[in-house]
């Protein structure tokens, strides 16, 4: 017979494997592939990176073991955590954005390095070339020179009286996409205002304080780590003040106006593949670098509801995505 105090032991027991890190719950055995992930925002992107490595055959506590880490905004901890990842010895990096490739790069040139949603892997000093990058580093780009011309351009088409645009990213990364998208809204005949935010606490309010000062007509979001971990409070704010917001594909979750451009949960898809071809054998530095070309529109009519506005007939029939 089970007495009450094999039941409440037995309570007790589980109570402790469920508040264990995973980490510490599944160490990998010798014969585990391990794999490092740095992301210098939030989790989301990592459950796709183990998804699509599912899809491969990987299964995370069988054959692989990933080590994850995220910086969550702060970029000023990226150094650590790659020098945390090269003391656990792992097989190969997967690593967002260029500014989390250049601190591993910095802390390893031996263990491999796979990037996604590095905007120009040549101009940010990632690879020497996407053809053969050499060294120890490939990946994944979604670069397009339209879109950013694209995205202003869907929201004059969207608010027809635009006269400023206000551009919202991350004072911690380099200036390449805001100077891009600076360019492209004066090509359209728009005047740019940009505006930077710096992690970890980003002061969001001053910076929409700042662009209604400004008169500015909408905001395009940069898809940059410290506007991806604050997209929502970014959207809350935007619709609060009746202020049409443009976001990156992937992160329309946060609610607002519009979203267009690639997606990050198929360079994510891809980085996995590099992965599986350097366990298998594949030399990183022979891969060339691949990009990410289709393009998605999604509109969120709600918000346009929430916001007073209407959207034209022929940009509706356009979205790949209706939100409702």
């Amino acid at each position: 017979m089970t007495t009450r105090r094999q039941v409440l032991a037995t309570v007790c027991a589980l109570t402790v494997i469920v508040n264990v890190p995973v980490a510490v719950r599944s160490q990998p055995s010798a014969s585990t592939r391990r794999i490092g992930f740095i992301s210098p925002g939030g989790t989301a992107v990592v459950e796709s990176f183990r998804a699509s490595l599912a899809d491969l055959g990987y299964m995370d506590g069988r054959d692989i073991h990933i080590d994850f880490r995220a910086a969550n905004g702060q970029l000023d901890r990226l150094p650590e955590l790659a020098g945390e990842l090269v003391g656990l010895k792992v097989d190969v990096i997967a690593v967002v954005g260029a500014v989390t490739a250049r601190a591993v790069q910095k802390a390893t040139t031996s263990i491999p390095i796979v990037f996604a949603i590095v905007v120009d892997p040549v101009a940010d000093r990632v690879v020497a070339s996407t053809d053969r990058p050499g060294g120890n580093m490939s990946g994944v780009t979604s670069f397009d020179p339209q879109q950013a011309r694209m995205q202003i351009s869907l929201l004059k088409e969207a608010v027809p009286s635009l006269e400023r645009v206000a551009i919202l990213w991350d004072l911690g990364v380099s200036e390449l996409l805001t100077h891009a998208n600076e360019e492209a809204a004066r090509s359209l005949g728009l005047r740019p205002q940009s505006f930077g935010v710096r992690g970890p606490t980003p002061d969001i309010d001053g910076a929409f304080a700042a662009m209604l000062s400004e008169h500015a007509g909408a905001v395009l979001v940069l898809e940059e780590p410290i506007t991806v971990v604050h997209r929502k409070r970014i959207a809350e704010l935007a619709n609060a003040h009746r202020l049409p917001s443009m976001f990156a594909r992937d992160w329309m979750d946060a609610g607002g106006l519009m979203a267009y451009g690639t997606s990050v949960v198929e360079a994510v898809r891809r980085m996995a593949g590099f992965v599986d071809r350097i366990l298998k054998g594949a030399s990183v530095g022979d891969l060339p670098v691949e990009t990410v070309t289709r393009q998605e529109l999604v509109l969120n009519v709600k918000t346009a509801r929430e916001i007073d506005l209407t959207f034209p007939p022929d940009l509706l029939k356009r979205a790949n995505t209706i939100v409702r």
